[in-house]
């Protein structure tokens, strides 16, 4: 049985990130709004995705901002690395759970209304010496 165990965490070891990320989760904005926002800075350094998320005014910039400044911070201090050659090489927006409302409506009715949560990850990496991305 411990065998099966340590032949287990080996194997998520494996598969677990290399790269520098960050996660948010159940944030209150629809992935529909925060998958725009995060079309434009996907493939782009550090400090253009940070400029372009500080002026944009979509709802999703703000929080997809903070996602994005804590997966540097966790670059910089967990892996050491240097936030000028870092670049955004992946980000998505998954679905979270969604709260249920009702909006009432003639005849004793009611329409659901659903109200989505995101769930926004950022993943970095270095830029190849080559200049390549």
């Amino acid at each position: 049985m411990a065998g099966n165990m340590k032949k287990k965490t080996e194997r998520v070891e494996e598969r677990r990130e290399k790269r520098p990320y960050a996660v948010a989760k159940y944030i209150r904005v629809s992935p529909y709004k925060v998958r725009s926002v995060l079309d434009l800075i996907r493939g782009k350094s550090v400090a253009q995705a940070k400029a372009i998320l500080e002026t944009l005014p979509n709802g999703g910039a703000a929080p997809t901002l903070k996602v994005l400044m804590s997966a540097v911070a966790n670059a910089e201090h967990n892996n050491g690395m240097d936030r000028g050659d870092l670049y955004v090489a992946e980000c998505f927006a998954d679905g979270g759970t969604m709260l249920k409302r009702m909006q009432p409506v003639s005849k004793g009715r009611g329409h659901a209304i659903l109200k989505r949560t995101s769930h926004i990850t950022v993943i970095l990496d270095v830029k190849s010496a080559e200049g390549n991305i």
